[in-house]
């Protein structure tokens, strides 16, 4: 959850030339707004799901699934989050990105565990929420709405989304069939890997595309976009579409991938600055 907003800021960043103590501060704030989306997110997502979590393996353990917590108070909770993340975007952010923080925050994520149930594309519209803290943080940073950048990215990111997330609903293919669960791991079947493949590739080509569309240096090229193919070869070459802890290790590996492609676009900012500097 926290990549696309480190992503967008840091690109943002880059191309207004933000101070180096604006950034870091800035780069805190889009943690801690990673983190409340994510709760409350995880929080709903359980509501919802706890009957279909209690048919499956992997998830009847859950806190709601198991009834060691009551629906009551997970609502309450989840009351308490949101009153946090409204509370801390509306200190943080303003304008455009308030609106499109709070979106995020509330109806995207709320809409998307009843997908499961009516479309074996859920992983589609969890695309658009996991990653609207790219357009959060450079809206936020820029104040200006870059459409073709924007668009570009939050497609790249969508990909990335819809790679990952289907390799995580491999995990639980025949539990899910059990509890009338749909997903895109469930509709594609054998045909897996070439929608992983196809994802990935559209991945690199957009984030590229982004990078070209904000004029990113060397390192971007180099270390994000270099490093994302490698790692997207990797993954594709360890994982074990039948295997659930193969498709566990290899979902989490896509937080080391934030790293890498945050690590390229940090560098071109940091250089950036140098050059600034010199200038002056």
């Amino acid at each position: 959850m926290f990549w696309p907003f480190a992503w967008g800021l840091t690109m943002a960043a880059y191309s207004v030339k933000m101070p180096w103590n604006t950034y870091s501060f800035s780069l805190m704030q889009c943690l801690f707004g990673a983190f409340i989306v994510r709760s409350s997110a995880c929080t709903i997502n359980d509501i919802f799901d706890r009957k279909m979590d209690a048919g499956v393996e992997r998830t009847k353990n859950r806190p709601l699934a198991s009834g060691r917590i009551s629906v009551f108070a997970a609502s309450i909770y989840v009351l308490i989050q949101y009153a946090i993340g409204i509370a801390w975007f509306y200190l943080t952010v303003e304008d455009l990105a308030l609106w499109v923080a709070l979106v995020q925050l509330l109806p995207i994520f709320a809409i998307y565990p009843l997908l499961k149930r009516v479309t074996y594309w859920p992983q589609a519209w969890l695309g658009f929420a996991m990653n609207f803290g790219f357009v959060t943080a450079w809206v936020s940073t820029t104040n200006t709405f870059n459409a073709p950048l924007l668009v570009t990215a939050m497609a790249g990111c969508w990909c990335w989304t819809m790679l990952y997330d289907t390799i995580y609903a491999c995990q639980d293919i025949e539990d899910d069939l059990k509890m009338g669960v749909r997903s895109t791991a469930i509709l594609f079947g054998s045909r897996i890997r070439p929608l992983l493949i196809a994802c990935g590739c559209s991945f690199v080509i957009l984030f590229c595309g982004a990078g070209m569309l904000n004029d990113q240096g060397p390192a971007f090229y180099i270390v994000s976009v270099g490093g994302l193919i490698l790692h997207l070869i990797r993954q594709w070459k360890s994982v074990d579409l039948e295997i659930p802890d193969s498709c566990w290790a290899n979902f989490n590996s896509n937080g080391q991938l934030g790293w890498i492609i945050w690590l390229g676009l940090f560098i071109d900012y940091l250089l950036s600055l140098q050059l600034m500097q010199a200038y002056v």
